[in-house]
């Protein structure tokens, strides 16, 4: 089930927050603490307001709430408000047995009984939800996601707690799969808000139109992109997209990852299928790959990886999603000399594919070994990035490869002592804002703009080929 955590202040606004979302929700949890004050009493007639079933929740301040209430007044005010038709009724896993939870089984609502922990994952998680089950109906823990060791160790608690009704909610950006997967974890629900009222949730209509996260069974072939910082990707809109439209029973997720060994052991855990790679980690799986392509093995990064034939497999597709918006320029000879920016896993693919062209490349980095690695490979120049300013004027292309850009940082330019001269190509391989501080900055001189996205879908469809064995659908557009 999804479940709409709602955010309102007022009853009124709740109700529409339920018919805006209706169509991609099961259930709503009302949360008392978030209404003003002279709503609270008439909250037990909100059931007959909606056509949904209710969770009942006046969280406590401790337990990421804000209930200012004493414990006594708050459970009067649960007492009074279990009169009201609510399917569930959430109450803490420290609060004794008591009349709120003898008035919820007798009116016959469900209990959940929850854990919160906003700093980390208890080292006794396990047992902590048997101890939640043995209390009430439903154990819920809600947990603060500090690193991919947290999560999978949130993935092997279906393992551990087979059979035992529970919600298993991971928060933060480490967390974000944990709540696209929940079924995985054998949760009975996700939660999802307009406004993030937990950290990490996402909307209603991304679980249920972009994930289809209600619909994963069994069969479900998990696929995903790895990277550090990774939630502004739009990755998973090609690839979610394009598995609808072809009706393959496949889901794409994003993972914020800052291990890249326990990452592959997730993936072998939960048998994944095969995953993009994006910043910082396009070199390092190279480690990790029984089998690679001829292009992974002459750039020296790879992008993507695919299981076959029980092995992790390495492809580059950025080499010719960066090539294509560039195509045009390359055969008209426009573009005989480049300045590549940065010297990170995407610049490998770049340079070895400008140099396949017979383009003169110079690389600017601000840590000059990095820099030398590619140009060695790739027998072109290179220089420290506070040096760019000596090419201005003097290349046909530059192509900024860095994160510089990218928020937080949408302000910031990589080379801010660089002026473009007007004739210049310039191409930004940054997708998400489109049109970044280096980008303007060419664009205030008249220079021919090329943009992330461009390289990211065309890169994109490769990878679906190589995930799906299908091509693209030509009449999906993921708008990007």
């Amino acid at each position: 089930m999804i479940c709409l955590t709602l955010s309102s202040t007022t009853l009124r606004d709740a109700e529409e927050e339920i018919k805006r979302n209706r169509e991609y929700i099961d259930l709503a949890e009302l949360r008392v603490d978030l209404l003003a004050r002279e709503e609270i009493r008439k909250a037990r007639e909100f059931p007959k307001m909606v056509d949904v079933p209710l969770i009942l929740t006046l969280r406590r301040k401790e337990d990421g709430g804000r209930s200012t209430f004493s414990e006594k007044e708050r459970r009067e005010i649960l007492l009074y408000l279990l009169d009201g038709d609510f399917s569930y009724v959430d109450i803490e896993g420290d609060i004794k047995r008591g009349d709120v939870e003898q008035k919820a089984r007798a009116r016959g609502i469900r209990i959940i009984r929850s854990y919160h922990n906003f700093s980390s994952v208890p080292e006794d998680i396990y047992s902590k939800i048997y101890s939640l089950h043995q209390k009430g109906d439903i154990a819920k823990v809600a947990v603060k996601l500090n690193s991919f060791q947290d999560v999978l160790t949130l993935f092997k608690v279906e393992e551990e707690l087979k059979g035992i009704e529970k919600i298993v909610i991971g928060m933060g950006e480490f967390g974000v799969p944990t709540r696209i997967l929940y079924k995985k974890l054998g949760s009975m629900l996700t939660f999802a808000s307009e406004s993030e009222v937990a950290p990490g949730q996402l909307s209603a209509r991304d679980l249920k139109t972009l994930y289809r996260a209600d619909m994963v069974d069994d069969r479900t072939s998990i696929y995903g992109i790895i990277g550090n910082p990774v939630m502004h990707t739009s990755s998973p809109k090609i690839h979610n997209l394009g598995f609808q439209a072809i009706r393959f029973n496949a889901i794409y997720v994003p993972f914020l990852v800052d291990n890249i060994r326990l990452f592959f052991a997730f993936a072998e855990y939960m048998h994944l299928k095969g995953f993009s790679v994006t910043v910082p980690f396009k070199v390092d799986v190279l480690s990790y790959l029984g089998n690679i392509t001829r292009e992974v093995k002459q750039i020296g990064s790879c992008n993507t990886v695919v299981r076959v034939r029980g092995m992790w497999k390495g492809i580059n597709t950025d080499y010719y999603g960066f090539i294509k918006p560039i195509e045009k320029e390359l055969e008209s000879g426009k573009i005989k000399s480049a300045l590549v920016i940065g010297a990170g896993g995407a610049s490998y693919a770049i340079v070895w594919a400008l140099r396949n062209r017979g383009v003169k490349v110079v690389i600017l980095n601000r840590t000059l070994s990095h820099a030398e690695r590619i140009a060695k490979i790739n027998i072109c120049q290179y220089d420290s990035i506070d040096n760019a300013s000596n090419y201005e004027g003097k290349v046909d292309l530059v192509v900024q490869t860095t994160s510089v850009g990218l928020y937080p940082h949408e302000d910031e330019s990589p080379v801010p002592n660089f002026h473009f001269t007007g004739k210049e190509i310039a191409y930004d391989i940054i997708y998400k804002p489109r049109m970044t501080r280096f980008l303007k900055d060419a664009s205030e001189k008249g220079c021919i703009l090329h943009f992330g996205s461009e390289m990211l879908l065309d890169q994109g469809k490769l990878q679906f080929e190589a995930f799906s064995g299908y091509y693209y659908p030509s009449w999906v557009d993921p708008g990007l």
